[in-house]
C-alpha cells in the first residue's frame, strides 16, 4: 500500500461514510471539508516501526567467553 491509498481511505471515511448526496456540489463540499479537517491534523507519516531498544547485557561473563 502506498501513501496515497492510506490518504484515500481516511478521506472516504471522513467525507463519504454514512452520507447520501443529492448532487455533485454536495460531494465537492464534503470532500473540501474532510480535506480541511485532515490537513488540520496532519502529521509526518512514519514508515515501519521504530528500531528496537539495544539489549542490556545482564551476564557479561557469558559474552566474554
Amino acid at each position: 500500500m502506498n501513501l496515497a491509498e492510506g490518504w484515500w481511505r481516511l478521506l472516504r471515511k471522513a467525507a463519504f461514510a454514512g452520507q447520501t448526496f443529492a448532487d455533485a456540489t454536495e460531494i465537492a463540499y464534503a470532500v473540501a471539508l474532510a480535506a480541511a479537517q485532515l490537513n488540520a491534523l496532519a502529521q509526518p507519516w512514519v514508515w515501519g516501526r521504530p528500531p528496537p531498544q539495544p539489549r542490556v547485557l545482564r551476564r557479561t561473563f557469558v559474552y566474554r567467553l
